[in-house]
């Protein structure tokens, strides 16, 4: 939470509810923690691998084949984070991974763009 208040400028954003903090504490530093990650610089030799995974994950109940050149891919039911997304979008953190699963996975977005229930998102 301090390094969060640090983030927000000492409060600026908008402060997660106690509830929500108390129901999945570790949940909520992780999500943290996987922002971070995500978002540090590339070295000019060596790209991020945290950010590389967030790029091209795929949905698990995607016809097409799974490819593995990629050391950093892997795979997640699009429906159960669509719907974790949309229960937590109270909090800064979800908002965050949704903007850069957005921005940053086309896997994501068009998933996204074709749901019909896109108003629970918003």
């Amino acid at each position: 939470a301090g390094l969060w208040t640090v983030f927000t400028l000492g409060g600026v954003g908008s402060k997660p509810t106690a509830q929500l903090e108390q129901c999945s504490p570790l949940a909520n530093q992780s999500l943290l923690l996987l922002l971070v990650l995500a978002n540090l610089t590339d070295a000019p030799d060596t790209p991020n691998p945290y950010r590389q995974a967030i790029m091209s994950f795929k949905n698990t109940q995607d016809s097409t084949a799974f490819s593995s050149s990629n050391p950093h891919a892997f795979q997640i039911n699009f429906n159960s984070l669509y719907t974790a997304l949309c229960e937590q979008q109270k909090s800064d953190q979800a908002t965050l991974l949704l903007y850069m699963l957005l921005h940053q996975n086309g896997n994501v977005r068009t998933y996204v763009l074709a749901r019909t229930d896109i108003e629970n998102l918003v």
